[in-house]
């Protein structure tokens, strides 16, 4: 995708600020809404073209946690031996924005490659997270493979649905700039 600097700049703010305001809660309610980390990670490599981006992201969301176990009273039950593990979940997600950016066309053909890139680095965020956390954290008491896919199978529908909100949120977004820009009138 080719956005300005300032086009960038105003998309990484918006990222971190909705990052900031929904990553301190675990699940969705009425009151919150659910935490959009992976969708952040995923649309800073599509359309950030900075890899320090990247590190930014991964700093705000550990300060986020920080500020959320150590003042919003949120369990530190998740913090282990695994959390290092998150910089290869989400850079996964970094990676597939990113290689989904280099085949951008506004157009019905990319949504195949937006699907699968989408897909591919749902899966492997939730293999590098929750497999590190079921393996390394010391909370499970007798870890087998068997007994991770049987969590994978528990617990990433959920990671997925949350994903797919936010990316539909995106995608509307996005849809609606490009009507309001024209980028879908050159495109046609």
């Amino acid at each position: 995708m080719n956005l300005s600097k300032q086009q960038q700049l105003f998309i990484g703010l918006i990222l971190a600020a909705l990052m900031a305001a929904t990553r301190s809660h675990h699940f969705a309610t009425v009151a919150y809404l659910p935490d959009i980390s992976w969708a952040v990670f995923f649309l800073a490599g599509a359309y950030l073209a900075s890899k320090r981006a990247f590190a930014g992201f991964l700093a705000l969301a550990g300060a986020v946690d920080y500020a959320a176990i150590t003042w919003g009273g949120v369990s530190d039950f998740c913090v282990s031996a695994a959390y290092p593990f998150l910089i290869p979940a989400y850079g996964s997600l970094w990676l597939t924005g990113r290689w989904f950016a280099k085949r951008y066309s506004f157009s019905l053909h990319a949504l195949p490659l937006l699907g699968a890139s989408l897909f591919t680095g749902a899966v492997l965020a939730e293999l590098f997270s929750s497999g590190s956390f079921y393996f390394l954290s010391g909370r499970i008491a007798e870890p087998t493979l068997a007994g991770f896919g049987a969590s994978f199978v528990q617990y990433f529908p959920h990671g997925l649905a949350t994903f797919a909100f936010w990316m539909g949120v995106a995608a509307i977004v996005h849809v609606a700039f490009a009507f309001a820009h024209g980028a879908a009138r050159r495109h046609a």
